[in-house]
């Protein structure tokens, strides 16, 4: 329920502070005194677009606050529980710069102004005065329905499993168009990775093939070279090794070898020596172990020649092969796999249709069993508004394609007069008729809003007399078990409210301002008598709106 409601610089209004209890609160003043005003701070804490009008002539900014208490919205209650904001009460801020430019707050805490709009729709409900011209499109009725039977969590359920749906056969087409790109790239990938796996290059494998290549090919020519110069360094005749030999020999038989410079050149010709021996042992070692083998030279050279090859065809260098065969092994796989996603995306597909398919006929078959019901309503208050030979119904078609909304579409028919057939609402063409009809659906539709708080904006447009009547006995009725503000031009529904909240335009510093006050009951029976008959007020005129507020606050029998 809202309890209260503060206005600063907004619009033609300086200061303003308002508070509310239940029942139903009627709002009055001349035109143009500023009524819209009230609604239209609300509509901004609820999360109405915002704009740089909406600030007071010469102020930096507008400054609205609403406070509700939410004792019996548990929807309410919940939603701020989800965001860890506190549940006892709730307070909407909106600041509105002269820049146009907003800020809003909730508990204050900072808050986007799609939260206020989302928090807003579980805290109060507006019935506009252009709501019977909402009327004139189908598309509002099916929301009247579901409002009515208290199935809005199952449509936004459906929804929600419809959008799934909907995305999972997107994904599915984009899948199968992809498929023949898909199957050529995986042909391809199979070839060159059962090539590269064939080839099964080793990490370390292509150097030891280089070195082995350049080994073999070279095999005779290392074997004569090997032996040749073994056999230069060890000949029993001619070889190095004898040669030293003999000249050690020579020397050591001479006078005096022993010491100074004969001494040095024995000991460096017995180093050569040793050294030779070592070089004649390492050449034959190396003669022995060079392979003559042209068949492991034709395979090794083989080898190399598929290395390379496959590496020109990757346009990549040899030692690259390991890296790409991880690559294309892995891409592979995806593809393959990708396959097996094709086959379960294509089950979901079927499994969210047939879920959207068991909800959406459930849906439809609640929204049935709600609008007899729903009618019957309506046919008992267009009775009370003086239409009770009209006839009302609720008409069911299907849709061409399945929706978020459901397998149907709802339209309203009614038949004015007796002997007359059923219409589109449409199509009525007396707007005094339009206006009844469009009021007797809103308060059928608020009676079972679990919103108590409620605000109609001049919904009584077009009607008068005795049925202006009966519209404030309806709208009291609803303030009976819960809230109601409604803005009115009639005296017979203001009379009807619990409370009485009137609005004015004064001039002032030459500037102009609006004033707000609740009204007691003397000022009531003036409001009422001047809503009568004007601004010179006569002692008759006081005398029937005194007698016309004493009626309506007496308890009903």
């Amino acid at each position: 329920m809202l309890t209260q409601l503060a206005i600063q610089d907004f619009a033609i209004v300086d200061r303003f502070e308002l508070d509310l209890k239940g029942g139903m609160t009627a709002v009055t003043g001349e035109t143009g005194a500023g009524k819209s005003i009230l609604l239209g701070a609300l509509g901004l804490c609820l999360g109405s677009r915002a704009d740089a009008g909406s600030v007071r002539h010469g102020c930096q900014r507008a400054d609205l606050t609403a406070r509700f208490d939410i004792t019996r919205l548990p929807d309410a209650k919940a939603w701020l529980a989800e965001r860890e904001l506190p549940t006892d009460e709730c307070l909407l801020r909106r600041v509105v710069s002269a820049n146009g430019r907003s800020k809003a707050w909730i508990n204050g805490r900072p808050a986007a102004i799609s939260d206020l709009k989302a928090l807003g729709e579980r805290l109060i409900q507006i019935h506009g005065q252009h709501a019977h011209q909402a009327l004139m499109h189908a598309d509002t009725h099916l929301t009247l329905l579901d409002d009515y039977a208290g199935l809005n969590h199952d449509v936004e359920a459906l929804g929600e499993v419809f959008r799934d749906w909907q995305n999972a056969r997107r994904q599915l087409k984009k899948r199968r168009e992809q498929g023949s790109e898909a199957d050529a790239r995986r042909q391809l990938l199979h070839y060159q990775v059962e090539e590269l796996d064939q080839l099964a290059l080793g990490d370390d494998e292509l150097p030891t093939l280089e070195d082995e290549q350049q080994t073999l090919a070279h095999a005779e020519e290392i074997l004569r070279d090997t032996q040749f110069a073994a056999d230069c360094c060890e000949d029993d005749d001619s070889g190095a090794l004898s040669l030293l030999h003999q000249a050690r020999s020579r020397l050591e038989n001479l006078p005096g070898s022993d010491t100074g410079v004969l001494a040095n050149t024995l000991t460096m010709l017995g180093d050569a020596q040793i050294q030779l021996q070592e070089a004649a042992s390492e050449l034959n070692h190396l003669a022995a172990d060079t392979p003559l083998d042209p068949d492991r030279l034709a395979f090794v050279e083989n080898r190399l020649g598929d290395i390379h090859r496959i590496a020109r065809q990757h346009h990549i260098a040899p030692e690259e092969l390991p890296d790409l065969h991880a690559r294309l092994s892995e891409e592979l796989e995806q593809l393959n796999a990708s396959g097996g996603d094709l086959d379960a995306l294509s089950a979901e597909v079927n499994d969210l249709h047939d879920r959207y398919r068991d909800a959406a006929r459930t849906l439809g078959k609640a929204r049935r069993q709600a609008a007899t019901a729903f009618a019957d309503e309506v046919q008992q208050q267009l009775a009370f508004l003086a239409m009770g030979k009209a006839h009302f119904e609720v008409a069911f078609e299907p849709r061409d394609t399945p929706a978020a909304e459901g397998l149907e579409r709802v339209q309203f028919f009614i038949a004015a007069n007796p002997g007359q057939p059923a219409r589109p609402l449409a199509k009525v063409a007396s707007g005094g008729e339009l206006s009844r009809i469009s009021l007797a659906i809103q308060v059928v539709a608020a009676s079972h809003s679990t919103i108590p708080s409620l605000v109609f904006d001049e919904v009584d447009v077009g009607v008068s007399g005795a049925t202006a009547e009966i519209v404030g006995q309806l709208l009291r009725r609803l303030g009976d078990n819960g809230q109601v503000m409604t803005v009115t031009h009639l005296p017979q529904v203001a009379a009807q409210a619990h409370a009485h909240l009137h609005i004015e335009k004064r001039a002032r510093d030459n500037s102009t301002h609006t004033r707000m006050a609740l009204l007691d009951d003397g000022g009531r029976v003036s409001e009422l008598a001047r809503m009568l008959g004007g601004i010179n007020l006569s002692d008759q005129t006081l005398a029937h709106a005194r007698e016309m507020l004493n009626a309506s606050q007496r308890p009903a029998h």
